[in-house]
């Protein structure tokens, strides 16, 4: 799940895959603003078919924290 992640974090939102982490903290660590990591949610409930909790949002701040959640919700 982190490399699919991690390719989308390259492709679609232009970050250097050598600053993407597990660790790597979304704002902080990679740049990524609030329409950035929108878009972010966007593009993975499409690719992995599924819909985010919006209250959980605001606990995903870091890579790990989007793979784990991915990993217990995605559809694939």
């Amino acid at each position: 799940m982190f490399e699919k992640l991690k390719a989308i974090l390259v492709e679609d939102m232009s970050v250097n895959e050598h600053d993407i982490t597990m660790e790597a903290e979304l704002i902080s660590d990679l740049g990524l603003n609030s329409l950035e990591l929108a878009d972010l949610v966007m593009l993975c409930e499409e690719r992995f078919e599924l819909e985010f909790d919006e209250a959980e949002l605001k606990n995903l701040l870091t890579v790990r924290d989007v793979v784990n959640y991915l990993e217990l919700n995605a559809n694939i």
